[in-house]
């Protein structure tokens, strides 16, 4: 299978994939563009002012926080735990990347930073790919577990101050 061929079946993929939505549909038909032209379009230009970081910062936080956020939604209004913990499991990481960012002003330090940053941020939040969770049990968990281990003093000191502090909130 050629290049050609495989690119046109992910292509027709995803047209079919986007026919799910209304409002995409209806603006095919008015504009006589193809849908899944426009959605390509629009993240060629989109990835293109993160690549020039014309508000690079402001994007890629966007991406970072609209994607998991209809995820997280999703998996709140679920009844299954696997995603709740996927999704906490992101919104962890993210938050650590975040911090450990602002503290290392990495844009500064790092040219196309906000283009790596990008991969990364959707690397990290798509579900087919588990990045949050690679990222968490190779960087995060090793650093932090000694103090959430069970049985540690540590952990249960933690859960029994949040408690208190739940009791006292009710």
């Amino acid at each position: 299978m050629s290049f050609q061929d495989r690119a046109q079946h992910q292509i027709s993929q995803l047209d079919k994939e986007l026919s799910k939505y209304p409002a995409l549909n209806n603006f095919e038909k008015q504009t006589s563009v193809p849908k899944v032209y426009m959605v390509l379009g629009l993240g060629a230009l989109y990835f293109f002012l993160i690549f020039f970081n014309i508000a690079g910062e402001f994007l890629v936080n966007t991406a970072g926080f609209v994607i998991p956020a209809y995820y997280s939604l999703g998996a709140l209004f679920s009844s299954g735990k696997t995603d709740d913990t996927q999704w906490l499991t992101y919104w962890v990481t993210y938050a650590f990347l975040t911090v450990f960012e602002s503290a290392v002003n990495a844009v500064y330090w790092f040219p196309f930073y906000y283009t790596f940053k990008f991969v990364i941020v959707l690397w990290m939040a798509l579900p087919q790919t588990g990045g949050a969770q690679i990222v968490f049990r190779s960087l995060i968990q090793p650093v932090f577990a000694r103090y959430y281990s069970e049985g540690s003093s540590t952990s249960a000191n933690l859960r029994s101050q949040a408690d208190q502090a739940t009791n006292k909130n009710l």
